[in-house]
C-alpha cells in the first residue's frame, strides 16, 4: 500500500474522505500499521498515508537517501578552485609536465 508525499496534506486527507476514505478515524491498520493514525486513510481497495514535506522522515517505503538522490542529485563532475572541474584537471597537469619538459631539453641544448 502506499505512502504519499503532497505540499499539502490536510487538503489530500479531505479529498479523500470526500471521496469516501476513512481517514484519520481510528481504521484498523492492516498494512501501513506505522502510519500515524491522523495520517491514515482506509479505503474499499487498500490503504494510504498521506504525508507533508516535513513528515518524509517518518516514512518507511521512502528513506531520506533515496529521497535525496532525486531531489539533490550528485554533481555531474566535482569543481576544484576557480570552477576548473576534476576532468580538466588532468589535461591542466599533463599540459603543465609537458610544458616542465619542453624547458628542460631547451635548457640542456642551450648549456651542453
Amino acid at each position: 500500500m502506499p505512502e504519499q508525499i503532497t505540499k499539502h496534506p490536510d487538503v489530500t486527507l479531505e479529498v479523500l474522505k470526500s471521496a469516501g476514505a476513512k481517514c484519520g478515524e481510528g481504521a484498523p491498520q492492516q498494512i501501513l500499521k506505522k502510519c500515524p493514525a491522523d495520517r491514515f486513510c482506509a479505503l474499499p481497495g487498500g490503504e494510504m498515508c498521506i504525508y507533508g514535506i516535513g513528515q518524509i522522515p517518518k516514512m518507511t517505503q521512502i528513506s531520506t537517501r533515496e529521497l535525496a538522490g532525486v531531489v539533490c542529485p550528485p554533481a555531474k563532475a566535482a569543481v576544484l578552485l576557480n570552477g576548473v572541474e576534476w576532468q580538466d584537471a588532468g589535461a591542466l597537469g599533463a599540459t603543465f609536465a609537458l610544458g616542465l619538459a619542453v624547458g628542460a631539453i631547451a635548457l640542456r641544448r642551450r648549456h651542453p
